[in-house]
């Protein structure tokens, strides 16, 4: 019988060092800071890296356009022309300012790329109307089934579209040094043209690239990470009852056995979609909110953090209109320092495959508790998690979770063994480090 060669490795996107133990923070310009622009944003860099975040995404930076514009201001995912600046935000220098003191704080910036689709009016719309998409009587036309009456469709059937948005997209980066994008609706496009994207970009400098998209196969030659929003909607299910614990267990099992371990996941409780139409990170998940971005920190995946979900995350921020965040110290964001401290301590907790994966400690509660760990031969860390609203006492199962730990916050000192129980309060997570 012939053994077939081991096949070439098909996922081939190579994670930089740097991102190894990466946490990344989302800005959103108009609401940062009371002035709305890049300057407040500047001034707000040391801040963010204080949270332990290393990359910055700013949300789309381009002109909105005017023409079927939603609100006062637009959304800044409806794109007036591509290599511009938005007057909102700033000027040129101002932007290039922004990265510059990111740079120096070593924080990498990436900006939000929306390649699907532009304003109505947008130059291209008169310029090359054959690269939109049309409906059936022949006109323009939004994204089909949304509510995006703002903004029409690009067709990338057509080599001149592919040709015009690569060179926009290596514009930004020759001009002002961002280190790469976060891609709006990343599948809408075709995967074939991240690819050409990502390798002209590459010729430029090494880019880290952001699919807000979940397929497995986006990280074959084109983005370092992808969004998990089944993880997000998984953990917004259990926080209302409305899911069983199982849930979440398939989500990890796909995670293991359907994507490739280089991959990043962006694990995430909020974000400006989040935020604006489903309601603040409390709302969404009420007393599961610190157990959920626990894990998000702790688990695999990059966490990410949308920007005034430190200061309490106060409001849901209007999406159309210039509505400042209510900055203030919170304890979610000293939770967020805390947890991502710890995250860079440990080896084991790293992205991908600079990190260890999520092994199931099985225990007596398994329709309420979650439970695992993270280990080498020199570090171990067991997380326990109370998925209820009950009180409970529980024992685990197998020897792995076995072993003198240290509770990660309050230093107290405990053996695990068999028989050994937790006791935990609802919605309780805990942390022990070996």
């Amino acid at each position: 019988m012939d053994i077939n060669p081991v096949p070439k490795k098909r996922y081939n996107v190579l994670q930089p060092e740097w991102s190894s133990h990466a946490v990344i923070y989302q800005v959103n310009t108009r609401q940062f800071s009371e002035q709305g622009n890049f300057e407040g944003v500047r001034k707000g860099l040391s801040h963010i890296k204080s949270l332990g975040a290393d990359i910055v995404w700013l949300m789309p930076v381009h002109p909105i356009g005017e023409k079927n514009k939603k609100g006062e201001l637009g959304s800044p995912y409806a794109v007036k022309d591509y290599l511009a600046i938005n007057p909102e935000f700033g000027s040129e220098e101002d932007f290039k300012a922004l990265v510059d003191e990111a740079h120096k704080l070593s924080l990498k910036v990436i900006i939000d790329w929306v390649p699907n689709h532009s304003a109505w009016d947008n130059p291209l719309v008169e310029q090359h109307p054959e690269w939109y998409a049309k409906d059936y009587k022949g006109d323009f036309r939004p994204s089909p089934w949304w509510d995006w009456s703002d903004i029409i469709e690009f067709d990338y059937e057509h080599v001149g579209l592919r040709k015009y948005m690569i060179n926009a997209l290596c514009y930004w980066v020759e001009k002002f040094d961002i280190d790469g994008f976060r891609c709006d609706v990343a599948g809408y496009v075709p995967n074939d043209f991240w690819q050409q994207a990502v390798q002209t970009l590459s010729a430029i400098k090494p880019v880290f690239m952001l699919a807000e998209w979940e397929n497995r196969d986006l990280h074959e030659n084109a983005f370092n990470m992808t969004y998990a929003w089944s993880w997000n909607e998984t953990l917004h299910e259990l926080a209302h009852g409305q899911c069983s614990l199982d849930r979440l267990r398939k989500y990890y099992s796909w995670n293991e056995r359907s994507w490739p371990h280089s991959a990043y996941r962006m694990t995430f409780v909020s974000n400006h979609d989040k935020n604006a139409w489903d309601g603040t990170q409390r709302e969404q998940f009420g007393d599961a909110l610190e157990a959920c971005i626990a894990l998000s920190v702790v688990g695999e995946g990059m966490p990410l953090i949308h920007n005034g979900q430190e200061a309490g995350e106060t409001k849901r921020l209007a999406f159309f209109e210039h509505d400042p965040i209510h900055w203030q110290d919170h304890e979610i964001g000293n939770l967020y320092r805390k947890l991502i401290a710890l995250k860079k301590s440990k080896a084991v907790l790293g992205n991908g495959e600079y990190g260890a994966r999520m092994i199931q400690v099985p225990n007596s509660k398994m329709d309420k508790v979650f439970s695992f760990v993270r280990c080498n031969e020199n570090e171990k860390v067991f997380v326990v998690i109370n998925f209820s609203n009950e009180q409970l006492e529980i024992t685990f199962e197998e020897p792995l979770f076995q072993d003198e730990y240290t509770q990660w916050q309050h230093e107290e000192k405990r053996n695990f063994e068999a028989g050994s129980v937790c006791e935990l309060e609802p919605w309780q997570f805990e942390i022990w480090v070996a």
